[in-house]
């Protein structure tokens, strides 16, 4: 594997640790009423058929995205998705436990279809029209979110700077999905210098008003 696909194969991992905690509480809770010997053919049927739907419809978002101008929307969309990150006090949903195998399965795969939409589009975007590294990606990621997820959600309730950077990996992804829509790349052919620092403001731009909306909100709560 060399480095050129490396580098995007981590970042599809790093977005879908950070966006797949929510995945991994609704698996938790679909099989929460399951017989102990359901519960584990639950997370498994139920998670291979979500990485399933997960790359059908990353597929689906890759040929769409070479529509003119909706790499440039859903560049926006994603900066968006990243700020909501950031900013976004209790992102709970009820979640229906399902009373046999079937049920909990569907739950799951529903859920994860509904919740995944910024992780379908934010990999899309990270994956550079390239569905094998959507593939390995999720490969890698979806087992560490079903088996690592408590951890995860540990570590990012003591580290909240975790989050800052999953939305700055966000952010990085939503300004080269905006470069790479073609009519942006005709209008900005003449100034190189913009193209090369637009990811890094998109970053610091994105983190510094979630910090900003984040601080208010407490100064506002104290």
């Amino acid at each position: 594997m060399n480095l050129d696909m490396l580098e995007p194969i981590l970042i599809i991992i790093s977005i879908d640790i950070i966006l797949g905690g929510d995945n991994a509480v609704v698996i938790a809770l679909a099989s929460r009423n399951l017989p102990p010997e359901q519960r584990n053919k639950a997370i498994f049927l139920g998670t291979g058929l979500a990485i399933a739907a997960r790359i059908l419809l990353t597929t689906v978002a890759l040929y769409l995205l070479q529509i003119p101008f909706l790499q440039l929307i859903g560049g926006l969309l994603l900066f968006y998705i990243a700020l909501k990150l950031l900013t976004d006090e209790d992102d709970n949903q009820q979640i229906n436990a399902g009373d046999s195998l079937m049920a909990a399965v569907k739950t799951i795969v529903f859920a994860d279809i509904v919740m995944g939409f910024d992780n379908v589009l934010a990999i899309a975007g990270a994956s550079h029209n390239n569905i094998a590294l959507v593939i390995m990606g999720l490969l890698v990621s979806v087992p560490i979110i079903v088996w690592g997820s408590r951890f995860i959600l540990m570590l990012m309730d003591r580290f909240p700077m975790l989050i800052y950077f999953g939305a700055g990996i966000l952010a990085y992804t939503a300004a080269e999905m905006v470069l790479e829509d073609s009519y942006v790349l005709h209008v900005l052919y003449e100034y190189p210098m913009i193209k090369d620092w637009l990811p890094i403001l998109g970053v610091v731009a994105t983190i510094s008003t979630g910090y900003f909306v984040n601080k208010k909100r407490e100064d506002a709560a104290a």
